[in-house]
């Protein structure tokens, strides 16, 4: 099909002002829109749902943008999406100082889902992404995020 480049990414969330909160903190980003609204029919059958009745907002960080919307009716229930389980996704944020940044999001309070982990010969192939530091932690509705510092060659 030749997808290649990505526009943005969309997480659906139960309050949209604790998720702007939540992101601009993240990012240090202000949202480009904030607390839009929509309310179409037509767009919610072009999701799959009834109705779309909804409030969202856009930050764009350096190479996407984030898509945050509460979808107010019909309103839908938490997914739980533990890394796991299919159909889970993750968002990833590069970093150039791993340290630091880990560092300032634990003073911060940002809850990481376990110890930040390094890539380690014998456990990942290829041999590009040895040394790749990684910590995962979640948002206010439990959407898996990473933060990331590749080494070598290894690209994501």
């Amino acid at each position: 099909m030749g997808l290649t480049k990505a526009a943005h990414v969309g997480i659906s969330v139960s309050d949209l002002d604790r998720a702007v909160a939540f992101y601009r903190e993240l990012t240090g980003k202000e949202p480009i829109v904030a607390g839009e609204t929509m309310n179409s029919r037509v767009f919610g059958h072009s999701q799959g749902l009834s109705d779309a009745n909804l409030r969202y907002a856009t930050f764009n960080i350096d190479n996407i943008g984030i898509d945050i919307i509460e979808f107010q009716d019909p309103a839908g229930e938490r997914t739980n999406g533990a890394a796991n389980r299919p159909g889970s996704m993750h968002l990833c944020f590069e970093v150039d100082d791993f340290d630091a940044v880990f560092s300032r999001m634990k003073d911060a309070g940002y809850d990481f889902l376990g110890p930040d982990y390094t890539f380690q010969a014998g456990e990942v192939t290829p041999d590009a992404a040895l040394g790749t530091r990684v910590a995962y932690f979640n948002d206010p509705d439990g959407t898996n995020l990473e933060i990331i510092e590749p080494q070598g060659g290894f690209a994501n």
